[in-house]
């Protein structure tokens, strides 16, 4: 249960009105202990300095208030013992504070107290907690219980408790489990259908698709479709813990012996094969790319290498795959929600590997790029426009 709470919130006890605190604390007492009876005295308006009176059943063998009809028997027990339990929704109770709620407790002539629950929506400090103890002690009771607003929320946190939990703040751990089961059973669905259908599609072009591009094929009646698509082509990697990752950059690429210095010409991109885009047009400027061809080709094969930029798209957004395909497009279609710039996907990572199937290197340039160094032209190094 410990995991679950850390994805929550702090319980707001302070919105719970004062009597809905005590009926909230006294039915997590309920399983406390075997009671004969739990009498919530606070509703009656004179509660003699307490908001509950239980009597705990010690001999085993004696029948409880709800294993018998007979009502004598349910309200007295030879040996029971005599527990009060206090209530307080306020945001701090300070030592002194605590001490005098616990004066003000009253019992008629002949009651044994044997035991207390002092409940607050509130955090009591160690000093608090140390004189609520000697107190208590001095007082003759055999066992005590300070419950502030962590030990009152574990209790909530228990399975057992779950009902309460959503009753008084309409959250559910089973609910909230069952939701991740079906999450976790449909990203694995998804993971394993995309196995299946685009094994061997890996270093093939792949559509990427908005389930919501009604145009589809017509690119033209979409503004801005170069900058902000409906549909992407683009080369599908395989899939890691995340999901399925996509090509979307390509550059010349310097990579050092060292596998740490790196440069790129990030003058052109040939991550896309516009023989399989019917709809992007060629953005590299052939001089551009003659030259940095090139400059590639004068370095030794050694150090060559290429900078991609892979995206991912996680398994939980792709909402289906179509391995068939149709006329424009008739490789597999993937598709998944296109929000915000960064379209479909959700995750990026750059990597720098050599092109050498003898000594393969491999790099991984931060953001900052403080280990590229200057190893071609100025001209060729940098990005003409952000291409998505």
């Amino acid at each position: 249960m410990v995991s679950a709470t850390r994805t929550l919130g702090p319980l707001h006890f302070e919105d719970l009105e004062p009597k809905r605190f005590e009926d909230l604390c006294r039915q997590l007492v309920y399983d406390f202990k075997t009671w004969r009876r739990l009498e919530a005295t606070g509703r009656a308006g004179s509660d003699d300095g307490f908001d509950a009176r239980g009597y705990e059943i010690v001999d085993a063998d004696a029948p409880s208030a709800s294993e018998t009809d007979d009502e004598e028997a349910a309200v007295v027990g030879i040996g029971d013992r005599l527990w009060l339990v206090q209530c307080k929704r306020e945001r701090a109770i300070g030592p002194t504070k605590l001490l005098q709620y616990l004066d003000e407790i009253k019992l008629t002539e002949g009651e044994i107290l044997h035991g207390i629950i002092f409940a607050a929506a509130c955090d009591f400090s160690k000093t608090a907690r140390d004189r609520f103890r000697d107190q208590c002690a001095a007082m003759g009771l055999q066992e005590w219980h300070l419950w502030g607003k962590a030990e009152i929320e574990d209790r909530l946190y228990r399975p057992e408790n779950d009902g309460l939990l959503f009753a008084y703040f309409g959250v559910s751990l089973t609910i909230r489990r069952r939701s991740q089961r079906a999450d976790l059973r449909a990203k694995l669905a998804m993971k394993r259908k995309a196995n299946r259908l685009l094994r061997h599609k890996e270093n093939d072009s792949v559509l990427l698709r908005s389930p919501d591009a009604l145009e589809y094929p017509n690119a033209e009646g979409i503004p801005d479709f170069e900058k902000r698509p409906q549909w992407l082509v683009r080369k599908y990697l395989g899939f890691n813990h995340d999901g399925l990752e996509f090509l979307l950059h390509r550059h010349f690429a310097y990579l050092a012996d060292d596998e740490k210095s790196w440069d790129a010409m990030l003058c052109c991109d040939d991550a896309v094969d516009l023989r399989d885009d019917y709809w992007r047009s060629d953005k590299n400027s052939r001089a551009k790319r003659n030259e940095a061809w090139h400059a590639w080709e004068a370095i030794p094969e050694k150090d060559r290498a290429w900078l991609e930029v892979v995206g991912i798209v996680p398994f939980e957004d792709i909402l289906d795959i179509d391995e068939i395909g149709e006329d424009y497009f008739s490789d597999p279609h993937v598709y998944a929600p296109f929000n915000g710039k960064n379209a479909p996907f959700r995750h990026f990572y750059a990597r720098v590997q050599s092109v050498s199937t003898f000594d393969p290197r491999r790099a991984w340039p931060s953001d900052e790029q403080e280990d590229r160094v200057v190893k071609f032209p100025a001209g060729l190094r940098e990005r003409p426009d952000a291409q998505p």
